[in-house]
């Protein structure tokens, strides 16, 4: 089937949190393609088992050890993928930590998951995409956020907030792109539904849950949205469809123009008429 553009034999793809997950499955993917793989995690141990998996597969990759946190290392990872391939056709900045950051929580667990899942896509756009204009080639900039960074159900405020982070950054560089002459550069927000992956083992879950798609379903869902040129990779899952994920949307944004509670969904008073409400 058609691909996006960028997605072509022998060009390069980078991904962070590239040791697991989703990011392991785009690396395998876009290697099925013929593209050469520049992974990059900050366990060492685990980025290099999956950088074995690819090569056993035949896939040409380098693995390079990274905390995308530090803006000096992810300039280190963008030299070494162009050192080792040439140009950079896609990067995918999927480097996550799982939250658990209450908005009273451990003020160090909130600026460890702000720096990782927010200030690591904001590192890699502005390290990686001016040197992807400058290519003049077709090429994709996937950063991967979450429903909890639109929807922001309570409980866990801090990864919420740097998901949320994550949309708003990657609105931006969508508009940045378009408004540069002559740019081949797109943008795309991931947005994975229920997805077993590393953060679902940690929580004691060992196997796929009913609900939940694998990574490699959400990877391919990707592909296809980002071939049809979308921006907004809005995955559904086993449990929810796009229709109910329309419905939560829509309801969260009219929270400002009803003039309703924040968070009306989880509020007592409005349970039956979100249960009502047909967008």
């Amino acid at each position: 089937m058609p691909q996006h553009p960028a997605l072509v034999p022998d060009r390069a793809a980078v991904i962070t949190g590239g040791a697991s997950g989703i990011g392991l499955a785009a690396a395998e993917r876009f290697a099925k393609l013929g593209m050469k793989i520049c992974l990059a995690d900050i366990d060492a141990e685990a980025l290099d088992a999956a950088a074995e998996t690819i090569r056993r597969s035949g896939g040409e990759v380098i693995a390079v050890p990274t905390d995308v946190s530090d803006a000096e290392q992810v300039r280190r990872l963008k030299d070494k993928a162009i050192e080792a391939f040439g140009d950079i056709a896609v990067v995918m900045n999927n480097a996550a930590r799982e939250g658990g950051g209450g908005l009273f929580a451990d003020p160090q667990r909130w600026r460890d998951t702000l720096a990782t899942n927010l200030w690591g896509v904001i590192n890699g756009v502005q390290v990686f995409g001016p040197a992807l204009i400058q290519q003049g080639k077709p090429a994709a900039i996937i950063n991967t956020g979450s429903k909890q960074g639109i929807t922001c159900p309570p409980g866990d405020t801090a990864y919420n907030v740097t998901k949320a982070g994550v949309k708003v950054v990657t609105e931006a560089l969508a508009h940045e792109l378009r408004n540069v002459e002559g740019c081949q550069v797109t943008a795309h927000l991931l947005i994975p539904g229920f997805t077993f992956t590393g953060f679902t083992r940690a929580k004691g879950v060992t196997e796929k849950p009913a609900g939940a798609w694998s990574a490699e379903q959400v990877v391919d869902f990707m592909l296809d949205s980002m071939a049809n040129g979308d921006f907004y990779i809005l995955c559904p899952d086993n449990d929810v469809s796009r229709e109910m994920d329309n419905k939560r949307i829509r309801w969260a944004a009219e929270d400002i123009i009803q003039n309703r509670p924040p968070l009306s969904r989880w509020h007592p008073d409005y349970k039956e008429a979100f249960e009502r409400f047909d967008p």
